[in-house]
């Protein structure tokens, strides 16, 4: 089983690579990818049924993009897909579309990351989801304050504290995904390992490919994750 686990993450993968195409015609994996022209690191999201979904990893090579590693066991949120510019916080659903991959947190010493900034989560730290916050869909530490962290996980602005989710958390991608704080659209969409079952919005995939992945991500790459359907 070990081995064969081992295979799944093989740096090159018997694949055929797709040409390298224009920013709005590029697809991946059946997964349309809106990729900037210095982007040359890929995620794509190709769900499959419930909340499973295929998680491939590619790179720009001599003008034809690659796999390099892919993974059948990737998860999406409970409540299905949904066009991101429609998402509604607290749905349990995955935004479809292309985010930036930005930077990385998780329960390591940064000397595990990669070049990815990086931040190990640490007593107080929270991911804002209160809507009435300057720093809504930011990691922020209580200590820091502007932001209600002491409010109850059932009420709708209550923020995540990381420290509470150490096995999803190990590692985990920030994207881009309202960026801009729209307010009640939704905050802390990542790219995580995976927990017990579907994720709450995020995507997450098994910790062997997250923990490679987040050695090769490069943000001289421009890189970015791409969720489809």
């Amino acid at each position: 089983m070990r081995r064969a686990a081992a295979a799944a993450l093989a740096l090159a993968l018997p694949l055929v690579p797709a040409p390298a195409v224009a920013e709005a015609t590029l697809v991946l994996d059946g997964v349309r990818v809106l990729a900037g022209p210095t982007t040359t690191q890929v995620v794509t999201v190709n769900h499959m049924t419930g909340h499973r979904a295929r998680v491939t990893y590619w790179r720009l090579v001599a003008g034809e993009w690659v796999a390099r590693m892919r993974t059948a066991g990737g998860r999406t949120g409970y409540g299905g897909l949904t066009p991101g510019d429609r998402r509604v916080q607290g749905s349990g659903t995955t935004p479809l579309g292309t985010y930036a991959l930005l930077s990385v947190f998780g329960t390591h010493p940064a000397r595990d990351a990669g070049a990815l900034d990086y931040r190990r989560i640490r007593r107080g730290d929270y991911w804002v989801q209160d809507n009435a916050s300057p720093h809504y869909n930011r990691y922020r530490n209580r200590a820091d304050g502007g932001f209600r962290w002491w409010l109850p996980a059932r009420d709708a602005n209550a923020s995540e504290r990381l420290t509470d989710y150490r096995r999803p958390y190990e590692w985990a991608v920030v994207t881009g995904f309202n960026l801009e704080q729209v307010r009640h659209r939704g905050s802390g969409i990542f790219l995580h390992v995976n927990g017990r079952g579907a994720t709450a919005g995020c995507v997450s995939a098994p910790r062997r490919f997250v923990r490679a992945l987040v050695r090769r991500l490069d943000p001289a790459a421009a890189p970015v994750i791409a969720i489809g359907r």
